[in-house]
């Protein structure tokens, strides 16, 4: 019987050796499956076995185009059973399946085609075996071949292949693929083959699937160890091209486990190898770790330097590892690039490389000196920035490549270096730390960054540029931090200081919102003149003679709302220096426009915005919460503790109101020029803004008190009293905002009577002339009416003669003899 069924079996290879067509590769699987039982007793089936699975390989037959569609549950559930045969314990089925799997990335045509048949698509069995799972099952057979080197390989070369496709890495992913990969990675291997297997599909499932899952598969501390023996070897004994390449890809990976909290990096050692490997070329110090290993200067070591540089970001982000960073060399070696190339070659490196690795240093720098900040002082980090700073600005020949992710925008010029430099000192600086601080104005740095300041900014008049403008809003940002609270340090920033602010209030408006960073520089600048000149009275004097009130006063009429508070703060504070409130009251903006007017017209837009209650005339509709906001009005009463702000307290450090009515009681709300009554009528509100506010906590605390508990009667008394104050109050005011409009219409009728009666005597005066000239063409066109007006005229001379003649008086004629007019 067994002869019969190997004779079988030979005759329906040869009836497939074409390809098998799709309505009969369900009971070609179940021959396979049958054949595989069998060689638990008889061997002889393993050569048809293997010889059916050949047949897989080869494209499968279809008689219409519509048979992939109706036949694929089918024939993905046939090539899922070809993984399911890997169970079977021979070498020879195992290899012959995974080379069945690569041949559907391959595949080859057979010399003759069955007839009234077509073979499938290209990727017809590729898709197939993503819906049938195949991937995971051949992961999962890695467990059978564990010690068996060949046939592993050639399954990692199956997986190699499937793992091109996101899908499979998904179905890989679920069979634990990433973690077991990685174990193989320092496995026995002459050839090299299952390193490079193994790391490629760790990488296609890197790039195919969740980073995180698996980086998570890779965290045990048995994957990690395997990462590590498998990275030293590489790099102390590859030699080869690809062997460099391969050190780089594996170092990616472990860049990848140490933003892991969870990975094991330090407790296998390798984060203390990597820092060791970071830092050897630049420090000078024997360490067991990096003993006789030497960098060629070829392009895959500068990678590895790069990638080094960025393992040290990495793990500067991890609390547990900066105490190994404080122990290691990491300053001093990041400080060594801190001085310029001086020459191309400079130390193996090509100009272009050592630029590159410098900026990438100093950016590096930035990330670690606040955290180790007493490393950062006792390598004396600050006078090594400063100094670089200055062969920044300075006329030495450089031209930098600016061909790298940090030399953008430094290809000429040294404007990266200044750059990034300027980040670190904003990155120490922003600690706030004493030490640092005074180290830095000890060496004049206050001097130093306004000259570089002086320098950007008469760059930014040639060509404006983002980097450009960031490098001016840093070094304002230091400035500001240097300076605040010391009043010494505001003396040496005084008057040069103060000439270099100037120009960046008098911003355009229109650069406010180009994206270069006009928004962040302004607000630097606003920021670096509250830090910087105010509290010291001769930085404000001069502020104030170069009009900077007026510029403020400008700006703030641009109507930009994210300044505003900003402003209105510094002008709050200017305003504690008695000669502030006339450069005030004397500054006029578009049509003639006061301060006051400017103040009054943003209260306005405040409450419009805050939705406060008013009516079209702007007066006080709600007589019991006359300021309160309509986000105020929605909130429950909530009893808080007494260090808790209520919503009333916290409302006024959130709107600009407090300030503008800061500004208002330093100019007097008395004889304000150029307001109108509309003006007048929000005046009177923002006059009792206090007696309001104070009205909104006690009607706060009624509320609070009523929920919790009945006051005594006495008590209630009180309240009662307190909310009748300020209720009268805000009657009182609504009150006198009534007489201003009543005042104001009042005058606008007087106004409009005076207009009628000088427009009434207008027209008269109109008809008059008009009667006068009407007389004058009947005279010169009638002579008996001429003859009239001469009566009437000589009558009138003669009335107008005195009655009583005057006693020895000459009398003169008045009359022309001969005259023929009467005009």
């Amino acid at each position: 019987l067994e002869k019969e069924q190997l004779k079988t079996l030979k005759k329906v290879v040869k009836r497939f050796e074409n390809g098998i067509p799709l309505k009969d590769l369900e009971q070609i699987i179940e021959i396979l499956n049958l054949c595989a039982e069998k060689m638990n007793e008889q061997e002889a089936f393993t050569e048809p076995l293997c010889e059916l699975i050949k047949l897989c390989g080869l494209p499968f037959q279809k008689k219409k185009s519509s048979d992939e569609v109706s036949y694929s549950m089918a024939v993905s559930k046939s090539i899922a059973q070809l993984g399911y045969l890997m169970r079977v314990p021979s070498s020879q089925v195992r290899i012959q399946i995974c080379k069945c799997v690569v041949s559907f990335y391959n595949m080859e045509l057979p010399r003759k085609l069955l007839s009234g048949y077509q073979p499938t698509s290209a990727n017809y069995k590729i898709q197939m075996a993503e819906l049938g799972g195949l991937a995971e099952t051949l992961v999962l057979s890695l467990a059978l071949v564990e010690n068996k080197l060949i046939e592993k390989l050639w399954v990692l070369k199956a997986l190699q292949r499937l793992s091109s496709s996101g899908v499979n890495c998904r179905l890989m992913m679920k069979a634990q693929a990433a973690s077991r990969l990685c174990l193989y990675l320092n496995g026995v291997d002459s050839s090299g083959q299952l390193l490079f297997r193994s790391s490629e599909i760790l990488w296609n499932l890197l790039e195919n699937t969740s980073k995180e899952e698996v980086v998570n598969q890779l965290s045990s501390l048995e994957c990690v160890h395997a990462l590590k023996e498998v990275f030293v070897d590489l790099l102390m004994h590859g030699f080869r091209h690809y062997d460099h390449q391969l050190r780089n890809d594996l170092l990616v990976i472990a860049t990848l486990l140490a933003e892991n909290p969870a990975a094991p990096m330090i407790e296998s050692g390798f984060t203390e190898l990597l820092i060791a490997l970071a830092t050897f070329t630049e420090v000078k110090i024997p360490n067991p770790l990096v003993k006789g290993l030497k960098l060629t200067y070829s392009y895959e070591d500068f990678e590895l330097k790069k990638l080094l540089f960025n393992v040290i970001r990495v793990l500067s982000k991890d609390p547990c590892a900066v105490q190994l960073l404080s122990e290691s060399d990491v300053m001093p070696a990041l400080l060594y690039y801190l001085k310029p190339n001086q020459k191309p070659g400079f130390h193996d490196w090509s100009a272009a490389q050592y630029e590159e690795l410098q900026l990438h240093a100093i950016a590096i720098l930035a990330s670690v000196a606040p955290l180790l900040i007493d490393k950062y002082l006792s390598c004396q980090a600050n006078t090594l920035l400063l100094v670089f700073l200055e062969w920044c600005i300075g006329q030495d020949p450089f031209f930098g490549q600016g061909n790298s992710f940090h030399g953008t925008g430094g290809r000429g010029n040294k404007l990266a270096q200044m750059r990034y430099s300027l980040r670190v000192l904003r990155s120490v600086v922003s600690l706030y730390d004493d030490a640092v601080n005074l180290n830095l104005c000890d060496q004049g740095a206050i001097s130093q960054l306004l000259d570089i300041l002086k320098y950007a900014a008469n760059k930014t008049k040639e060509k404006e540029d983002a980097i450009l403008l960031e490098i001016q809003a840093d070094i304002l940002f230091l400035l500001s931090v240097l300076c605040e609270n010391d009043h010494h340090r505001k003396e040496l920033f005084s008057y040069e200081g103060v000439d270099i602010l100037i120009p960046f209030i008098q911003v355009d408006p229109e650069k406010l919102y180009s994206g270069l960073g006009h928004n962040h520089l302004i607000f630097s600048a606003l920021d670096c003149l509250w830090s910087c000149v105010i509290g010291c009275y001769i930085g404000e004097d001069y502020f104030l003679e170069k009009q900077g009130i007026s510029l403020l006063l400008d700006l703030l009429a641009l109507k930009q709302k994210n300044l505003y508070n900003v402003i209105l703060g510094i002008l709050v504070e200017f305003c504690d220096n008695p000669k502030t409130t006339s450069h005030i009251s004397t500054w006029r903006g578009e049509k003639d426009q006061t301060a006051a007017s400017l103040l009054i017209h943003l209260w306005r837009e405040e409450e419009l915005e805050l939705g406060v209650k008013r009516d079209q005339y702007g007066r006080i509709v709600d007589m019991k919460r006359p300021i309160a906001s309509s986000f105020q009005k929605q909130q429950e009463v909530i009893p808080m503790p007494a260090n808790c702000p209520s919503f009333a307290i916290m409302e006024i450090s959130e709107n600009i109101r407090a300030k503008l009515y800061s500004l208002l009681c330093k100019l007097g709300f008395e004889n304000l020029p150029g307001l109108s009554a509309k003006d007048f009528v929000t005046l009177a509100i923002i006059q009792h803004y206090i007696d309001f506010k104070v009205g909104e906590v006690w009607s706060e605390m009624c509320a609070e008190l009523k929920e919790e508990f009945k006051p005594i009667a006495s008590d209630d008394e009180a309240l009662k009293v307190i909310s009748e104050i300020s209720e009268n109050t805000v009657r009182m005011v609504a009150a006198l905002q009534t007489e201003v409009l009543e005042s104001q219409h009042h005058q606008e009728i007087q106004e409009e009577e005076r207009t009628c009666a000088k427009i009434q005597a207008i027209h008269t005066q109109r008809e008059m002339v008009n009667k006068s000239w009407e007389n004058f063409l009947t005279r010169t066109s009638n002579y008996e009416a001429l003859k009239k007006a001469k009566r009437l005229q000589e009558k009138s001379v003669e009335a107008s003669r005195s009655k009583f003649k005057t006693q020895n008086g000459a009398v003169h004629s008045t009359d022309i003899k001969g005259l023929d007019t009467t005009v």
